[in-house]
């Protein structure tokens, strides 16, 4: 029996097959090869289509499917990863009404910001978790109040998720997780938030049918299935964000573990068992993937939406025509702290931990006669590493303080360097394992179709590949600090407050 594994990424989509019985993946293909580009049409906007998310969806199981390693008849469930609070809109024929306004989108931070203030700070945060901010009930919002003849034909809001679940089966699904990503779950009273809907003036109707993540979300259509090859009527049987979907792929479901990522945004989650809330919102509580009525366990997620995208900006300016992987290789020839070269990577929206505020990029002290693209390749890895030890002190303030982070071996965390900054900036030992968001996806598939009793079952054959532990922290301590403060000098020019 083979498993199915979708991860709707902002850079790109990969699929995963894996054996359900050995856990071992038999391949996995990304598509495309290049990175999608985020559609800004002013500043501080990011849209993708949805529909190109379908069409490499197509394309990356054709391209699986096309190495020979599997009989394709053989898949017996499918689960998906996506990033997470982006708006999806649909009218009545399941046809989308506009690009989707994606994670990184800061326009509705205003609209959200009103409807804090308005509903009360501290409802807000008792009840949601979370202040709006610009999460996808705002993203709902504005279209509303900016495209109202849009807004007028919506039948259904989906996530990235639960629209590529719909195109493969033609049913319209959700989940607890889901909404609480998007700001539309009551934790107290375990419903829709009246308060929400009430304030943007939303009607319930437009909300799919909530059901749990493990569960089946619809079954593949006879079209699709003679399209891509795969059986008809097998289950979309798990859905879950990205981050959610990350720690479920690490083994990250119980209270006190945590999980990071660092791909073009960068995340810290951990597991609680009890509703908490950061009185200012710069970390944000949702529904874990295993989150039920009985038994609380929500992540609480830390998310700095400058991270690899700033890599992959040093990459372009500097008309590279290296790989990441020579890039990494020239950032290990350099000392930590790039002769004092200093990059704030804060250029891809509105930064939560920053309180919704959009600092923008900085880079500090450049010298013309000493600095060269190996000083920007390291010092936009240690600004980064950098930028997870301020996140992660917000963390430790409300009481999450990880004792190790488990990561897979993917994206930033293939750089020595970067790994060496994370774990000595942080002073937390990191362990490795190989795996990434579609093959987390797929186990899900399989936990979500019974074929595993539970999620111990289907984890049973993880082994971390390495344990990375502080080498050099009072190094990059003090490193953090001169960064920490070239961030408030920065920040003080702009007139915010961090």
């Amino acid at each position: 029996m083979l498993l199915l594994g979708i991860d709707i990424g902002t850079s790109s989509i990969k699929v995963a097959i894996i054996d359900a019985n050995s856990q071992q993946t038999i391949t996995t293909v990304q598509y495309p090869e290049i990175e999608t580009p985020i559609v800004a049409l002013q500043p501080g906007w990011a849209e993708q289509s949805p529909e190109m998310w379908w069409q490499h969806v197509q394309s990356a199981i054709l391209a699986a499917h096309a190495q020979q390693l599997y009989n394709p008849a053989d898949i017996r469930a499918i689960g998906i990863a996506y990033q997470m609070h982006g708006l999806v809109c649909v009218d009545k024929d399941q046809q989308v009404l506009r690009n989707s306004i994606i994670w990184c989108d800061s326009r509705a931070v205003p609209l959200g910001n009103e409807a804090f203030d308005a509903i009360g700070h501290d409802k807000c945060l008792s009840h949601l978790l979370n202040s709006p901010g610009n999460f996808t009930a705002a993203k709902l919002a504005w279209v509303k109040q900016q495209e109202p003849a849009v807004f007028e034909k919506i039948d259904k809001v989906l996530l990235p998720g639960d629209f590529i679940a719909m195109k493969l089966t033609g049913s319209s699904t959700t989940s607890i997780s889901a909404l609480s990503e998007g700001i539309f779950w009551d934790f107290a009273n375990n419903e829709l938030s009246k308060d929400m809907f009430n304030y943007f003036g939303f009607d319930t109707s437009i909300i799919p049918e909530v059901k749990d993540v493990f569960t089946t979300h619809g079954l593949v259509s006879k079209s699709v299935a003679a399209h891509l090859s795969l059986t008809a009527g097998i289950p979309v049987s798990y859905k879950a964000g990205d981050q959610p979907n990350n720690a479920l792929s690490l083994n990250v479901l119980n209270p006190g573990e945590v999980a990071a990522t660092a791909g073009t945004s960068g995340v810290i989650y951990g597991v609680k068992d009890e509703l908490a809330f950061d009185t200012k919102s710069r970390i944000n509580t949702f529904a874990h993937v295993n989150y039920t009525m009985l038994q609380k366990r929500l992540g609480v997620l830390l998310c700095i939406n400058g991270t690899g995208i700033l890599n992959s900006w040093v990459k372009k300016v500097t008309g590279s025509e290296l790989s990441y992987r020579q890039m990494n290789e020239l950032a290990k020839t350099i000392e930590p702290g790039s002769n004092g070269l200093v990059m704030i990577p804060f250029g891809n929206g509105a930064e939560r931990m920053l309180e919704n505020r959009q600092l923008k990029s900085h880079i500090h002290n450049i010298d013309f006669n000493i600095h060269t693209p190996a000083h920007l390749y390291r010092a936009a890895q240690e600004g980064i590493a950098f930028a997870f030890r301020y996140g992660l002190d917000i963390m430790r303030a409300n009481g999450m303080n990880p004792s190790v982070i488990r990561v897979g071996k993917a994206n930033m965390f293939l750089s020595d360097v970067f790994t060496e900054a994370f774990v000595n900036a942080t002073n937390v030992p990191v362990e490795m394992y190989a795996c990434d968001g579609s093959v987390g996806a797929a186990i899900g598939a399989g936990i979500g179709a019974g074929f595993y009793a539970s999620a111990k079952e289907a984890f049973s054959n993880t082994k971390a590949l390495s344990l990375t532990e502080p080498n050099n922290s009072n190094v990059y301590n003090e490193l953090y600090q001169k960064w920490k403060n070239c961030l408030e000098s920065d920040a003080a020019s702009n007139s915010l407050v961090v």
